[in-house]
């Protein structure tokens, strides 16, 4: 909390007050706050099973010495970073103490916290259907529960109990108690803002491609998941893409949650922009993110994106350097579908997620036909998406030749080598597959039956067309020095 000069004046001044008071015969009351009080909360969720709540309630004020049970929050809250802070002026408050009660009540931790205490059993005869009761104190509850009546001890639970009050420090819901110092009684709007656990988000993207597969719909969705073991009610959410850095440390708090209910919500795209080096998206609308809950809300929607469609071959660098023979057949060739983030409706930075494609087939009905994963993309880059393996179009592949020319040393040598491959194509019409070999070390094609283009100095690129029913050879020959 930042405060200022007069504010850092009162907390040291009833600091020192507090130090030098008596000690209080009784403890000071707790003031609960509930989700009744809430005025407003904002939920910020990054990428990696964080995020930051600031939850703003309407809390009353006592002069002097206040311990406020801020109920409801995240139990998967990390306590040391939570943050009390008045929304209203005046005087700022002094912070002394604050605990995260996540221990929840059920009846075995009643039981639990009741070891060495006494309870009360109740029976109820079958016959009469009259009750009676009997003191006992629990023993321990250690794999059953052990009783200590007046002349016996037993074990297991004759009958049901009844306990005189639930322990302070068991909760319905995940607490966190604060003390502070207040400079007068008063009514203000307070915030808590704190990092959790338990919130995620993911983008999914489904795209349907073309019938001639040149152009294709993209829909966008924010996956939402809240296992943090609260709910946020009408919350202003907004969403972090990229990598933030965090430090790793050992937390084990409330367990996480396994039911999910899913809530596909229609909405309008998330409105975006830049926050440091990552993206925010912002939903313009209050939204409920309910406990154990998935839903899904419209990121963006994009039609008629130019689509480029490629088969693709790729091969190894290790036969250059030895003698194989038969490399492979009928060797699957590689189906990809490759679009660039800018115009007809795209244009912003894309999440990571996986994008999910469909085609309608002959009868209009949409067909799966593969998936991908794709990273946080940046506005005017290319998405590229490896869809499948091709069904009518294979490769034989083979080394018909391979020689060691020279060796200088016991790390250089001169190899040459030569390829036949042969791609077969079973469609109805004509195909183009683009053939990448990667060649190690020094290399040079001696001789090759297509021309080829060096992308990159380790690479080696054949566009091969290969006729409608028909097949295509290619051969070349490459020395290689390593």
């Amino acid at each position: 909390m930042v405060l200022n000069a007069h504010a850092h004046a009162y907390a040291l001044a009833a600091f020192v007050l507090l130090l030098a008071a008596p000690v209080q015969s009784s403890p000071v009351p707790e003031k609960m706050s509930s989700l009744r009080d809430q005025q407003q909360v904002a939920v910020t969720i990054y990428n990696e099973n964080l995020a930051l709540v600031k939850d703003q309630r309407r809390i009353s004020l006592d002069k002097g010495m206040n311990r406020l049970a801020w109920r409801d929050v995240s139990a998967r809250i990390m306590p040391e970073t939570a943050l009390l802070r008045s929304l209203a002026g005046g005087e700022g408050i002094a912070l002394l103490e604050q605990n995260f009660d996540f221990d929840l009540l059920t009846p075995q931790k009643m039981l639990e916290k009741y070891v060495g205490q006494s309870v009360t059993v109740i029976r109820t005869n079958p016959a009469t259907g009259v009750e009676s009761s009997e003191t006992a104190t629990v023993l321990s509850t250690n794999g059953g529960v052990v009783l200590k009546f007046a002349d016996r001890i037993e074990t297991g639970l004759p009958g049901r109990l009844a306990f005189r009050s639930v322990p302070d420090n068991l909760r319905d819901r995940p607490t966190l108690v604060i003390s502070f110092l207040a400079p007068a009684t008063d009514h203000r709007q307070m915030e808590l803002s704190y990092l959790t656990g338990g919130l995620s988000w993911r983008a999914d993207y489904v795209a349907e491609l073309s019938p001639a597969d040149e152009r294709l719909d993209l829909n966008g969705w924010v996956t939402l998941t809240n296992v943090s073991g609260s709910s946020y009610p009408d919350a202003k959410l907004q969403l972090v893409a990229g990598d933030v850095n965090r430090v790793r440390q050992e937390m084990n708090f409330a367990q996480e949650g396994r039911a999910m209910k899913a809530a596909a919500m229609a909405a309008p795209a998330m409105a975006e922009e830049s926050l440091f080096e990552y993206h925010l998206y912002s939903l313009e609308r209050p939204t409920t993110i309910a406990e154990q809950q998935t839903k899904q809300v419209a990121l963006l929607s994009a039609s008629r994106v130019p689509v480029h469609k490629e088969l693709m071959l790729y091969g190894r660098d290790y036969y250059y350097r030895s003698s194989y023979g038969d490399l492979g057949q009928k060797m699957k060739v590689g189906v990809f579908v490759e679009f660039e983030n800018k115009g007809s409706g795209l244009g912003v930075p894309l999440p990571k997620g996986v994008i999910r494609v469909y085609k309608k087939d002959s009868a209009g009905n949409a067909q799966f036909v593969g998936e991908d994963r794709i990273d946080h993309t940046p506005r005017g880059e290319k998405v590229r998406l490896k869809l499948g393996e091709a069904f009518d179009v294979t490769a034989d592949k083979k080394q018909i030749s391979f020689q060691k020319i020279s060796a200088s040393g016991r790390y250089s040598a001169i190899f040459e080598s030569a390829y036949q491959l042969e791609l077969k194509n079973a469609k109805d019409e004509a195909v183009t597959v683009k053939v990448m070999e990667p060649v190690p070390g020094d290399w040079e094609v001696l001789s090759e039956s297509l021309p080829h283009h060096k992308p990159a100095s380790n690479t080696a690129v054949w566009q091969v067309q290969v006729p409608a029913r028909g097949r295509t050879v290619l051969d070349y020959r490459v020395r290689v020095k390593l």
